[in-house]
């Protein structure tokens, strides 16, 4: 695998950036009193994020991310786990796009 020499500091950049956004959530977290409220924020944010992600491929309306999307609902309705259901997707996307659809 060949690396160009100005990618590397672009590659430290975006992970110093990452780290440091992740430590200051952290520290900033510690002053915030965890209310009630505050908690149900924190606990709707990983759904509010995935809604983001998938609802302008959803919108889109291609075959693959459409039956991607209905495999991933019926696979959490029968077995509600997170990674089965996201790594049935991938691979009805993987496969559908295999196809040429």
């Amino acid at each position: 695998m060949n690396i160009r020499p100005e990618f590397l500091p672009l590659l430290f950049a975006v992970a110093a950036a990452s780290f440091f956004c992740r430590v200051g959530g952290f520290w900033f977290m510690r002053l915030i009193r965890v209310t009630p409220r505050v908690e149900a924020a924190l606990k709707s944010t990983p759904l509010a994020v995935m809604i983001g992600i998938v609802a302008p491929v959803a919108l889109r309306g291609n075959i693959p991310e459409l039956a991607a999307l209905a495999t991933i609902v019926a696979i959490m309705r029968w077995v509600p786990n997170d990674l089965v259901a996201a790594l049935a997707g991938v691979a009805v996307v993987a496969a559908l796009r295999f196809l040429g659809l």
